[in-house]
């Protein structure tokens, strides 16, 4: 049976548990669950980050913990009983955990590898905390790290600030807001500006000493030296290291590291250095032999310096290696650091190469505690301090010391009777007043204890030595007095025996008869001769000796003119010593009594730390003077006491307050002393008035509160001793002294005088002195003196004056202090602190101060734990907000509207008011009850008043809200806010209803009120969906959902509007409809009605809902460019916009009113509006500008004008599509983009208004300003025909406005383009048809399917792979068959992408003969509305043996919706259309195309544009080779057949013109072998000489002996045995298949050719061949592709060919078998024709090198086969050319007929994608496109033919074959015979031209366009005046609906 559980209530997992039990719950280990009943060893309950889900789980599992639980019952809650931090600690990295996962996806390393880091040690410290076994400091300490460390890691995840007071969370509900606003901002504070440390301290890690002459022990010593002082700053460490160079005792840590403690932020200067002196421990020499000597001397080694600010910028971690020098001369050893620091390098050398010293140096920033326990590891495992030479910037009391510091300077010594100087060695000892030498107390440095004796450098024979070293001498104080130091002075030897021989001594005392010390400084010092060490046993008989020749008797001349000495420099660093006479003597007062007025008055000459040191001292003996000899002495006394009590304000002092504190507390004895200081004090008030000088009463006044501490102190002793008698006279004296403090006080005083500076001086000290009136007298009696002491100052004070600043900080720390903090006294201080602020606040002055005031007032107004105020509470809330709520808001709204300071300093100030000012009105609203409000609003008399009040308060709720109020990860403060808004909100909305409603209506109340609704539900830090669980649970339970709240607010407010709802029809639509983007139900559930009655109400005003309509879409725009809205809305959405919806309430109303159909309709247009706006958002989030962007952009553009209408949104949006255009680079489409809204202009004079971008300007200026810049982007776009009629609609406007300059600029505009057109070369796009099908994806791309304009250079593999990354979650589809609906509905994406070969509708201007192939490409790829594509497939029995009986071909047509290029690189599909080409058709189509191509070769060959043979040799060798092999034999066996003719009596005439193109072919052949003989090199005679014997065989296998007559007897020869020249023509350049050449003198470029289907000798000769043109600088190389490559081409523009020859035996047997697969995948390989697909690989990128245009028909040429005049016309009558534009690829290029008629059909390309037999380069069957040719007729032959056979003409087509072209094909015989050279002046006739090329009816065609006006007006129409005969052009298409 199931029990619930009385105290087993909470726990955590131990173990994950599956849950597969019946009603098992699934825990995982480490989860928190909630209990609530048990049975039999089970428990049923539920996991905490999860309550919804419950079930049982095994007792075993679960470890109990104790908790606390609330609320007992159905909604317990339970809350676990332990430390605050470990419940933060928990929950906490709980959440990091999720997040740190997070960190890991994103690849963000970095953070996710230190976070790591941070939880384990978080983990560590509460395994620690849990043990508690920590001491309570070492408790707090790991509370302090954990907070830092948690407080780190939220800043670092951008999670919330959590306020804490020690350590602890707050609960915000327990604390005043001004309190929680204060722990916040200390907590940012802090977090933002770290507080730069005071106190620093250096590390020292000795390593190793590397030398190569090592040997020897050595000494190291480390000091920290002043370079600009020249002194050094801290003792020395000393170091000792062994023959290696290693530490002697590497055991002991504390011997190898120091710390330099106590440095200044002073001393981490450039010029403050460390220094290391390296001592050798040896011989006197270095090079001596070991045996010489056994004594050891101190030698000097060497020095190094590095600088402590190169610490600041080095890695801590790395080890510094110190460069060793050494002096020149021992001589300057004292000084070689000096030396090396001024960079004196002639008295220094380097002491070896490879010397240095390791040392690990580290700077350590913060108080020494601090470092104790953030370096632990560094303490225990042993470190010694070092310190510094005197104290520190901040003397501690209780801090000990007494070290005495001497320098060993220098020496002056005699010869001695010796020929040198003398090796002299100074030993020093310390003896104490017995004589008897104390030991271990002579140390060289720390680092190492303590000797007994100390012995000195020796410096080679040297007799005025130079040592500078320093020993400590630590000394007891209590040993000070009768010690003694003796120097005893050796020479060393360096004879045999080594012997140390004394010959002298010097000694000093170290404290005079008198008690001082001796003093700091230099001291010359006597040598007294001594040769016996006996002689020094008794000292008593040298100390009567003098031993300074600074206080020798005048009468000792003997040792007056001894010239030997010996100079030291003593410092002695004591707490407990003094050097200072005038000290000694005030202490000592009673000795020398007639002193005490002399030494009182040295008092304040006396440095402070020696006052200090004997700070106890001092004051007893002031105080006992005082009780001595109070009448003669208290002035003085009291001046002093004043001194010292002053000292202590002193920073370097300020620590010894306690002491003077506690001295007071237990020490002070003077029970009589009150009377003379009041009266003394008193005595100095009353002289204020009158003093000329205040400076000394300022000092008296600054000293005040530790005088009246000395007074009352001093009473109570004399009321513990007399049983409190005098009490009255005490408080009389008291109040005598207060009424001349009022009385001085209330001296008024113009500008700053210096008694207003001392009434400044006593205000600052004034609140001090309430805690020690507090001893005596009641609070009461104290309030009152407070009050009447501030209410005395003068009450019209100058704003800028001082005393107001001081008279505010004044009443702040009143407030603060421990005497405001009572009730009793709050209620007498309170009026007077409320009207100073009051007055402040209304003029606007000592805000801060003012903010600083009212957060202390309120911080102290606090409800009792049951929730109720007690009645004082409640009427001083009363009191402040009839005081101070008005001005408050008036201050907020002030300084909020204000604009923020420069200054960093001040804005954060600016800022810290604001926030104080809000959080204390945030502190008052949330105090004021029911009765607080009905009291206020009743105050107002006036309806204005109480309108302009509610408006202040929702103006203020409305920056409250701003997001930049508050730092962002202040959610808790947020959270505050709002609370207390909805609470205040409530209260008012009352007022509004009662006052504002019906005939007192006020509409500008009520906006207010529901725009700061809106506001307020809309406010990031209310979605609570965007949070962590955890964190919207916690919010839930304590505030529940405030937007909901708000929302019911909102609707019941409406609801009693009634009739008045009209005022906020269309404009609060927005603003609703922003509520509804909320993603909550309730809320919008809520919000729903009031759109019914919007739409309600303007149905009845209006008879529409139009404006309803207008706004919902405007606003709907809005806020999905601002990106509100997520995928969950688009679910919501999917079928109808969030506010109709989840609930269909509100379409259910609709449909039961009258007017249910425009209700529909609407919701219908805003749901399909919705979608696009989801898909543009979404799409815009993306990064770069990508296909998906721009179609989206489009799609929602022609939304709004064909569907709503709206000019100005579908404006905004032409801009925001032309932006992405640019930012893509794609120039072309965004001039076409900006078309849009040129053609909504006119060329008027209307105004129009400052838009966009656009400033204010006339209709006429901005189209003109539109114009141009779309020139400027066709011309980056290459796209120069349209920007020429641009430029002749802008030169007709300038014209008629006779604006001639701006004519001239356009013209020359102009005729740049024209330039451009011949001289630049254009690349041609590929086209590529994708499919977009599934639901996935975006509305606007979902089952459709687009042609796109692909990238420069781009082809279809980079096309495919540049979709997928778009698309990345896409599918590829891997055939090109139409999907089925499986595909279509599917919840993925597929795309099917291939390409498709563009149909030119410009046929015309393609057909025409003499236009340059530059200004065809135009029309190849421009305009372009159809697009084709062609799959092989077999139809009936497919014949093993010849495939080509059976294999037609599937062409489709796509017709799109507009022409590319347009506004967009992509474009859907609007029709298509499928026809299938028979395989006879097929073959026609093929042969037609290869002679074409072998046409144009043979052409290019002989009028020399081509300058290398190598591509006609590559063409006729791929023919003739294939023929050989049986290329055109599988034609004959499959079409000329006898069953195929019975079978098919139909194609007889199809038959009939396949054989003519054969034999048509053969001829070309002929005639081609001729020409190729004629140029062929040498080199490549023999492979000539094969072609012709293959052709031959070719011939034979035909059955071809003689040309059938036709072919004989063609009209069509070449004239001097070349093809014609037309005038103003240039021929394309080069063959599809046969590579590319280069222009002349313009870029040699490798030319690389396919020969796939050569015989393996064939394909070898001519891969290897390299032809060379007449100039040397042009070459061309040749190389062969794989032979099993094909030239289909991705982009052909007559694709209609799709068969391919046979295969070639010698070539590829087998290679029909081999690719039978791809058939299948027949258009998916890269770079390929689908069709291609079916025989070969594609072609390798690397061999479709761009095409040039070969050939230069400007030069004149020594051509033998060209007659002069021919050479002369050519000259003469040719128009220059620049080289042709590059092609990319070489199935790209246009090629003009062979024979050259006005009326003939130009191909637009010479490859379609047509099958390639056995991927070769082969006969008339491989990879040609077909062109459409027509019949046509030539000249006769002219004389001077030498060629054996004419050239035929291209023969006939049937009738059955389509064209290329949408026109159909002329088939008559008679055409009109081409114009010759000679006939160019004789009239053409006219030829339709197409819109950009239109030339009206004229004898000769002009060279340039016509004038604009002659064939447009105004946008670009015909004039009427033009010959009707002419075709009219048709303009280029700007329309929307043309493109």
């Amino acid at each position: 049976m199931w029990i619930p559980t009385e105290h087993e209530k909470y726990g955590v997992v131990l173990a994950s548990f599956r849950g597969t039990v019946q009603h098992g719950l699934p825990l995982e280990i480490g989860d928190t669950v909630q209990i609530l009943e048990k049975c039999e060893g089970w428990y049923r309950g539920f996991i905490l980050k999860n309550p919804n889900v419950k079930g049982i789980f095994p007792c075993s599992y679960i470890h109990l913990k104790n908790a606390v639980v609330k609320n007992k019952g159905q909604f317990e809650t339970v809350i676990p009983v332990e430390d605050s931090v470990i419940t933060e600690m928990t929950s906490t990295l709980r959440e990091w955990g999720a997040m740190w996962k997070q960190l890991y996806v994103k690849n963000e390393g970095d953070l996710f590898h230190r976070l790591w880091h941070v939880m384990n040690e978080i983990l560590d410290l509460r395994r620690q905390v849990l043990v508690g076994h920590l001491t309570h400091d070492r408790m707090k300490d790991v509370k302090q790290h954990i907070t830092a460390r948690l407080d780190w890691g939220n800043e670092q995840l951008c999670l919330d600030l959590v306020p804490r007071r020690e350590f602890s969370m707050v609960d915000p509900d327990e604390i005043s807001v001004t309190e929680l606003y204060r722990l916040m901002e200390h907590r940012h504070r802090k977090k933002e500006t770290a507080t730069p440390a005071s106190t620093h301290h250096l590390f020292v890690h000795v390593k190793s000493l590397m030398s190569a002459n090592l040997g020897e022990e050595l000494e190291v010593f480390f000091h920290i030296y002043d370079g600009r002082e020249n002194r050094p700053l801290s003792e020395r460490f000393f170091v000792r290291l062994n023959k290696n160079g290693l530490p002697k005792w590497p055991e002991k840590t504390e011997r190898q590291c120091t710390l330099f403690v106590d440095l200044g932020s002073s001393d981490l200067r450039k010029d403050v250095y460390i220094v290391v002196h390296i001592i050798r421990i040896g011989r006197m020499g270095a090079g001596e032999k070991k045996n010489t000597c056994s004594v050891q001397y101190r030698r000097p080694f060497g020095c190094a310096v590095v600088s402590i600010a190169d610490l600041l910028t080095a890695d801590s971690k790395d080890d510094h290696l110190l460069k060793v020098y050494a002096c020149n001369t021992e001589i300057e050893w004292y000084q070689i650091h000096e030396n090396i620091i001024r960079k004196a390098n002639s008295r220094y050398n380097l002491s070896g190469s490879n010397t240095g010293l390791a040392v690990a140096l580290q700077l350590l920033h913060g108080d020494i505690d601090q470092l104790r326990r953030e370096y632990m590891g560094l303490f225990t495992r042993g470190v010694c301090i070092t310190k510094k030479l005197g104290f520190s910037d901040i003397i501690m009391p209780g801090e000990m010391r007494n070290d005495l510091y001497m320098t060993l300077e220098k020496g002056e010594f005699e010869k001695g009777g010796k020929s040198v100087a003398r090796n002299v060695e100074i030993t020093v000892y310390v003896l104490d007043a017995d004589g008897q030498i104390l030991k271990g107390y002579v140390a060289a440095g720390s680092g190492e204890p303590g000797a007994d004796e100390y012995h000195s450098l020796v410096l080679y024979h040297n007799n005025s030595p130079r040592w500078a070293e320093q020993i400590k001498l630590p000394i007891p104080v209590d040993m000070f007095r009768g010690s003694h130091v003796r120097f005893e002075f050796r020479h060393c030897s360096t004879k045999d025996k080594g012997e140390k021989k004394l010959f002298g001594y010097s000694f000093v005392p170290l404290m005079q008869e008198d008690g001082r010390t001796l003093p700091d400084g230099t001291h010359e010092l006597i040598i007294h001769k001594c040769e016996e060490n006996a002689s020094l046993a008794d000292c008593s008989r040298y100390l009567k000796l003098p031993y300074s020749k600074a206080n020798l008797p005048t009468n000792s001349l003997t040792l007056k003119g001894n010239k030997e000495s010996f100079w030291i420099t003593s410092f002695l660093c004591s707490t407990k010593l003094t050097q200072n006479g005038d000290m000694l003597d005030l202490l000592k007062w009673r000795a020398h009594p007639e002193r005490i007025n002399d030494s009182l008055s040295k008092l304040k000459e006396i440095d402070g730390s020696e006052i200090v040191k004997f700070l106890q001292d001092t004051l007893d003996t002031l105080f006992g003077i005082l009780d001595e000899s109070s009448q003669r002495y208290s002035l003085k006394v009291f001046d002093s006491l004043v001194h010292i009590i002053n000292l202590l304000q002193d920073s370097k002092f300020q620590h010894f307050k306690p002491v003077m504190d506690t001295y007071i507390e237990s020490h002070f004895a003077g029970a009589l002393s009150y009377r003379d200081l009041i009266k003394v004090l008193k005595w100095y008030v009353d002289r204020i008035v009158e003093a000329e000088h205040q400076d000394h009463i300022q000092q008296v006044l600054k000293a005040s509160d530790y005088i009246f501490k000395y007074i009352i102190q001093s009473r109570r002793l004399f009321s513990l001793a007399t049983g409190g008698q005098n009490e009255e006279e005490f408080r009389a004296c008291i109040l005598e002294l207060f009424m001349s403090i009022r009385f001085f006080l209330s001296q008024e005083s113009k500008g700053i005088s210096p008694v207003t500076q001392t009434q400044a001086v006593f205000l600052r000290t004034f609140p001090a002195i309430y805690s020690e009136l507090l001893k005596f007298f009641t609070v009461r009696d104290v309030a009152g003196f407070v009050r009447e002491t501030l209410a005395s100052l003068p009450t019209v004070v100058q704003a800028d004056s001082p005393l107001e600043a001081v008279k505010l900080q004044c009443i702040s720390k009143t407030v603060e202090s421990q005497l405001y903090i009572n009730p009793e006294s709050r209620c007498i201080l309170l009026p007077v602190v409320l009207r100073v602020l009051h007055t402040c606040l209304q003029e606007q002055r000592d805000l801060v101060m003012c903010a600083r005031i009212f957060t202390s007032m309120l911080s102290l107004i606090k409800k009792e734990e049951n929730g109720t105020v007690e009645p004082a509470v409640s009427e001083e809330v009363e009191l402040i907000v009839e005081s101070l709520l008005e001005v408050l808001l008036r201050t907020i709204l002030e300084i909020s509207n204000r604009p923020q300071p420069a200054g960093p300093a001040m804005r954060l100030q600016f800022q810290d008011v604001t926030g104080e000012f809000v959080a204390c009105l945030l502190a008052l609203l949330r105090h004021m009850s029911d009765k607080h409000y009905q009291k206020l609003l009743q105050a107002y008399s006036s309806k204005d008043d109480l309108r302009d009040f509610l408006l202040h308060v929702f103006t203020v709720f409305r920056i409250l809200i701003r997001p930049e109020m508050f730092p962002k990860d202040w959610t808790v403060m947020r959270l505050v806010t709002n609370n207390v808004i909805i609470t205040t909100v409530l209260y008012l909305s009352d007022a509004l209803r009662k006052n504002f409603l019906n005939d007192k209506f006020d509409y500008k109340v009520w906006d207010s009120y529901f725009y700061l609704s809106v506001i307020f539900i809309n406010q990031p830090c209310l979605q609570l969906e965007s949070f962590s669980p955890s964190k919207r649970k916690k919010i839930l339970e304590k505030y529940g959902d405030m937007r909901v709240m708000m929302g019911c607010e909102i609707f019941s407010m409406w609801q009693n509007l009634g009739e008045h709802k009209l005022n906020f029809i269309p404009a609060m639509i927005g603003p609703f409809l922003e509520v509804t983007l909320v993603p909550q139900p309730d809320l919008r559930n809520v919000m729903i009605p009031i759109f019914h009655d919007m739409m309600d109400w303007e149905q009845r005003r209006s008879g529409n809902f139009k404006q309803v309509e207008a706004k919902l879409i405007d606003k709907l725009d809005s806020l999905m460019s601002e990106g509100k809205g997520d995928e969950t809305y688009r679910e919501l959405f999917n079928s109808i916009i969030p506010l109709f919806g989840p609930y269909p309430s509100l379409l259910k109303k609709i449909e039961r009113e009258t007017w249910r159909e425009s209700g529909i309709s609407l919701i219908a247009t805003v749901t399909r509006l919705m979608e696009r706006l989801l898909d543009y958002r979404d799409c815009m989030k993306l990064g770069e500008v990508d296909g998906k962007k721009i179609g989206c952009t489009v799609s929602l553009l022609n939304f709004y004008k064909t569907e709503l209408n709206k000019e100005e949104m579908y404006i905004r949006y032409i801009h925001k599509l032309y932006d992405l255009h640019l930012k893509a680079q794609n120039y072309t489409e965004a001039s076409y983009t900006l078309l849009l809204y040129d053609e909504l202009l006119e060329w008027s004079d209307r105004p129009l208004r400052e838009f966009l971008n656009y400033p204010m300007q006339s209709e006429w200026q901005r189209k003109e300003y539109l114009h141009l810049t779309i020139i400027q982007n066709f011309d980056r776009g290459k796209c120069w025909e349209n920007g020429i009629i641009l430029c002749r609609e802008l030169a007709d406007q300038y014209e008629s406005y006779y604006d001639y300059r701006n004519l001239s600029k356009m013209r020359m505009m102009e005729a740049s383009l024209y330039d451009k057109i011949m001289d630049q070369q254009r690349l041609e796009p590929e086209f590529f048809r994708v499919g977009f099908y599934g639901k996935k994806f975006p509305f606007f791309l979902r089952n459709k399917e687009f042609v796109c304009r692909g990238h420069d250079y781009e082809r279809l593999e980079a096309f495919q792979q540049r979709m997928l990354n778009e698309f990345p979650h896409a599918i590829a589809m891997q055939h090109v068959n139409q999907p089925d609906q499986t595909i279509y509905q599917a919840d993925a994406q597929y795309l099917q992408i291939y390409a498709v070969t563009p149909i030119p509708e410009s046929q015309d201007v393609l057909q025409r003969d003499g236009v340059p192939d530059n200004i065809k490409s135009f029309y190849k790829f421009n305009h372009i509305w159809k697009f084709r594509y062609d799959r092989p497939f077999h139809k009936g029995t497919k014949d093993k043996e010849n495939e080509f009986k059976s294999l037609w071909v599937e062409r489709t047509t796509l017709t799109l919706v507009q022409s590319l290029p347009g506004i967009s690189r992509w474009f859907e599909v609007e029709k298509r259309e499928l026809v299938e080409v028979s395989p006879l058709e097929n073959a026609i189509e093929v042969i037609e195309n290869k002679n074409l191509q072998l046409r144009t070769l043979i052409t290019q060959c002989q009028s020399r544009q081509m300058q290398n043979i190598n591509p006609l040799t590559m063409c006729l060798n791929g023919v003739i080779d294939a023929a050989v092999n049986g290329g055109l034999a599988r034609y004959q066996e499959a079409f000329f057949v006898k069953d195929y003719i019975m079978n098919h009596p139909e194609d007889g005439d199809k038959i009939g013109r396949l054989r003519e193109l054969m034999f048509e072919q053969a001829h070309i052949l002929e005639y081609g072998l001729a020409v190729h003989e004629k140029y062929v090199p040498q080199d490549m005679r023999p492979l000539h000489k094969k072609l012709v014997d293959q052709f031959h065989l070719m011939k034979s296998s035909l059955g071809i002996q003689e040309f059938p007559a036709y072919v004989r007897a063609s009209p069509v020869p070449f004239t001097n045995g070349s093809p014609r020249t037309y005038r103003n023509s240039v021929p394309s350049i080069i063959s599809p298949d046969a590579g590319r050449g280069v222009a002349r003198r313009s870029y040699p470029a490798v030319n690389r050719y396919s020969s796939s289907s050569l015989s393996s000798q064939a394909s070898n000769e001519v891969s290897n061949i390299t032809g060379q043109s007449e100039s040397s600088d042009e070459v061309f190389n040749m190389q062969p592709s794989p032979s099993t490559s094909s030239l289909s081409s991705n982009h052909s523009a007559s694709p209609n060919v799709t068969s391919s020859a046979p295969s070639s035996a010698r070539g590829s047997p087998q290679m029909a078998e081999k690719h039978k697969h791809s058939r299948e995948n027949a258009c998916l390989s890269p770079r390929e024709r689908p069709v291609s697909a079916i025989f070969s690989n594609p072609l390798d990128p690397a061999q479709r090198a761009p095409a040039h245009q070969i050939g230069d028909t400007t030069l004149p040429r020594s051509d033998p086969n060209l007659s002069a005049p021919d050479k002369a016309s050519s000259t003469k009558n040719t128009r220059p050319q620049s080289p042709g534009p590059m092609s990319r690829s070489p199935q790209k290029t246009a090629m003009p007929p062979f024979t050259p008629s006005p009326t003939e059909c130009q191909s637009t390309s010479l490859v379609s994608n047509s099958p390639v037999l056995s991927g070769s380069y082969s006969s008339g069957i491989s990879s040609l496109s077909r062109c459409s040719v027509s019949e046509a007729s030539g000249t006769e032959l002219p004389a001077g033919d030498h060629l054996p056979h004419p050239l035929p003409p291209p023969a006939p087509l049937p009738n059955s074959i389509s064209s290329s072209s949408d026109e159909p094909i002329r088939r008559e015989n008679k055409t009109p015979p081409p114009y010759s050279v000679y006939e160019r002046n004789n009239p053409r006739r006219p030829v339709p031209l197409p819109h950009s090329l239109s030339i009206p009816p004229q004898t000769d065609p002009p060279a340039l366009p016509p004038k604009p006006h002659q064939i447009r007006t105004g946008s670009m129409k015909l004039d009427g005046n033009a010959d009707p005969r002419v075709p009219r052009p048709r303009p280029l298409p700007r329309k929307v609906s043309q493109l």
